[in-house]
């Protein structure tokens, strides 16, 4: 475990790493010393060949995060240092995109504001049944201005302005069928659905992984075209890896694959 104050980082199974949001006091209030640590947690994932999954997760009984500080929002902070301090937000959903290793949301509490974009950023969603989801930065006089990208690629234009606009929240099954989680679990399986679907991520090859969550980061908001010629070039890549040949011939001799480390 690293010696940070507010997100612990810690790794099951050798291959699986936990970053936890851990400041209840604040209700995991997405501060400026928050956000460092999680930028320095996701490089650490990142630059560790061992770690194969990554799940973000919080510590708190209800809450996932509160989103962004609201007492540094209404301080006296020069505008122009809050201004600097903002790009924190966007450098954190764009390591998450281009991390190369599958990130799973645990979801064991409260998805709201700030911390709504941050789950929209990774790639699974599991979130408990009894769990909300929702910006409701415009009830105390924001908006939700660095997550509505998040929020547009991930539903329905109109949906999308009355969760914005009415500031109100979700359940985790009208999440589940917006798109923005993937499953909504009772409490008493949680923890376990976490768990095994880290285990069958991390159980697949880290190589394909990376290469197919790269290609994916590069060409979503592409245009179709464009799209497709960059895959085509990415999947003539992936037949130069000795993990394809392993994974058929795996697959053939029903056996369990032994991927390549990289």
């Amino acid at each position: 475990m690293s010696a940070t104050t507010k997100v612990r980082y810690e790794i099951e199974q050798g291959d699986i790493a936990w970053i936890v949001l851990d400041d209840p006091a604040s209700r995991n209030a997405l501060g400026d010393e928050m956000l460092d640590e999680l930028l320095s947690a996701f490089e650490r994932a990142r630059s560790d060949d061992a770690v194969r999954v990554v799940v973000l997760a919080s510590s708190h009984e209800r809450i996932f995060s509160a989103g962004g500080d609201l007492k540094a929002f209404a301080d006296d902070t020069p505008t122009i240092t809050k201004y600097a301090g903002l790009e924190r937000f966007p450098r954190l959903y764009r390591l998450i995109g281009a991390l190369g290793k599958p990130v799973i949301c645990a979801a064991g509490g409260d998805v709201l504001a700030g911390s709504f974009g941050l789950a929209l950023a990774c790639d699974l969603v599991i979130a408990k049944d009894t769990v909300s989801f929702g910006c409701p930065e415009i009830n105390v006089g924001v908006f939700p201005f660095m997550i509505s990208a998040l929020i547009y690629r991930n539903i329905g234009r109109m949906r999308a302005n009355e969760l914005m606009l009415l500031g109100e929240r979700i359940g985790a099954a009208e999440a589940v069928s917006l798109g923005i989680a993937n499953r909504a679990v009772p409490a008493a399986d949680f923890d376990s659905t976490v768990r095994d679907w880290a285990r069958r991520l991390a159980d697949k090859s880290p190589l394909l992984m990376r290469l197919g969550k790269d290609a994916i980061d590069a060409t979503r908001d592409m245009a179709l075209p464009e799209a497709l010629q960059a895959l085509q070039s990415q999947l003539a890549l992936a037949f130069t890896t000795d993990d394809i040949k392993e994974g058929v011939a795996a697959f053939r001799e029903k056996r369990a694959p032994q991927w390549t480390l990289r």
